[in-house]
């Protein structure tokens, strides 16, 4: 049942996201009735979060099994005894999937408000508190130990500092102040750690603020699947070209056993340093990040010795991850999208020219995966499309594991085709409502179909390089 408006577009960027979902190869008007339910159906997903948390193991350091023991443990304390469990993903061993319980619809709106903005909300909605950047606006009595209802500003309408706000807000759970609304506008810089303490979330889930950091990692499902996808090898050179915040990075070296050489690039520092954080945490010792632009990570002549940085020589890797910047479209739970329609097709030159360099930076022989966390035809069939008939060196492949669905058709790929690629569609699988009860009844194997299906929207192909080439 959905607690949720539907994912809030412009009007144009709507229109063209349908435009999408209603190409040309479907001509019978029941295939367009059924493509736009599909698309209608979509939207109204995108606003509410999945089904399950995933987490990933981090088994360079531990086993699986030891790993769930403790996350048991600290799930009693936080769900205070409520049974939820904890499955293993049978296709990828060191997935842990954690049922969300909710929506929860007997939880009771108290009259002191704070109102958080959308980002911070969207966290919310996954498990995390609510930091103090996070809040916009406070009721003008509210004190601190005060029980109080956390609404998300969905549009972005709400000043900084209001006492009140009756713009479009969506109720996502009580919790209890850490500040005074005083202190909260103090203006002061440190005041940056939690402001709310989630108590009563609509939808429950744990938190994972500083639970396990070197054992665990949060990870959506499709993601870890493009790292085994990519399928690394023990001493293999494998390149991710737009790698922060790290997540596949870290999981690429874990398949690798930490064995062979890992290169991340991004061009914003501070991802960077993520990256290079996340990295001494969870004890890999063969990630090398650098602060690049992956447009120019192609060295096309010899020059002065780099030392193993970027620029680098043509066919230099033998795997390349193109996790590629995209429009985030896929991404749950997001109640509004202020986007343009320019900034929403800016990325498809952005992700050739990227696709470009990889394409030059590969072995012959090797593999390179493109994924993307979006749902729009342009940044994936298209793309695929494209990249056919302008590298004859590169031939489509099909993907091992295969959760996600095939292809969408508009991009002029064959059913073939279609069937090599896997997109990630929440739209296939109803809304969820669980509470424990349904828990108890549902089988671990409808739990974990669920979970295959009922994620963020996300696209993966993969390319082998000719020999010949």
């Amino acid at each position: 049942m959905s607690v949720f408006p539907k994912i809030s577009l412009r009007p144009e960027v709507e229109d063209y996201l349908k435009e999408g979902f209603m190409n040309k190869e479907v001509v019978t008007s029941s295939g367009k009735q059924e493509a736009e339910r599909k698309f209608e159906t979509l939207l109204n997903r995108l606003s509410h979060p999945p089904s399950f948390t995933t987490v990933r193991v981090n088994t360079h350091l531990a086993s699986v099994q030891h790993v769930k023991n403790l996350l048991l443990d600290e799930l009693q304390k936080q769900f205070e005894g409520l049974s939820v469990p904890i499955l293993q993903h049978p296709d990828l061993p060191e997935i842990l999937l954690i049922p969300v319980i909710g929506p929860r619809k007997n939880i009771t709106k108290r009259q002191c408000e704070a109102i958080v903005g959308a980002q911070c909300g969207n966290a919310v909605l996954r498990g995390a508190h609510v930091y103090v950047p996070g809040i916009v606006s406070a009721s003008k009595f509210m004190k601190t130990g005060d029980v109080i209802s956390v609404y998300s500003d969905i549009k972005g309408k709400c000043k900084k500092g209001a006492k009140e706000f009756d713009g479009p807000k969506v109720f996502i759970g009580n919790g209890i102040s850490e500040l005074s609304r005083s202190e909260l506008f103090s203006g002061r810089p440190e005041l940056k750690g939690i402001g709310i303490r989630m108590t009563e979330p609509v939808y429950l889930s744990p938190s994972f603020d500083k639970v396990l950091p070197n054992y665990l990692f949060l990870q959506n499902l499709p993601s870890a699947v493009a790292a085994h996808v990519l399928n690394p090898q023990p001493g293999e050179k494998i390149l991710d070209l737009c790698a922060a915040p790290g997540g596949k990075t870290t999981h690429i070296a874990a398949l690798m056993h930490d064995q062979g050489e890992v290169i991340a690039l991004d061009k914003i520092a501070n991802k960077v340093e993520k990256i290079k954080q996340n990295a001494s945490l969870l004890g890999l010792n063969s990630i090398k990040a650098f602060c690049f632009d992956g447009t120019k990570a192609l060295k096309l002549e010899m020059a002065e010795d780099t030392e193993g940085k970027p620029p680098f020589l043509p066919e230099s890797f033998d795997r390349i991850l193109l996790d590629a910047p995209c429009s985030g479209m896929g991404q749950r739970p997001n109640m509004a999208c202020t986007w343009t329609l320019k900034e929403v097709t800016s990325y498809q030159p952005l992700q050739r020219k990227l696709f470009s360099v990889a394409v030059q930076l590969l072995k012959p022989g090797g593999v390179l995966v493109y994924s993307t966390c979006t749902i729009t035809l342009a940044e994936n069939e298209e793309q695929v499309s494209w990249a056919l008939r302008t590298f004859p060196c590169l031939q489509l492949q099909s993907q091992e594991p295969q959760i996600g669905g095939e292809g969408m058709m508009g991009a002029s790929l064959s059913f073939e085709q279609l069937k090599q690629l896997q997109r990630f569609d929440p739209s296939v699988v109803p809304l969820q409502d669980t509470d424990s009860n349904s828990l108890r009844a549902t089988s671990t194997e409808d739990m974990i179909w669920l979970a295959n299906k009922d994620c963020i929207g996300f696209f993966i192909a993969k390319f082998v390089k000719c020999k010949s080439s």
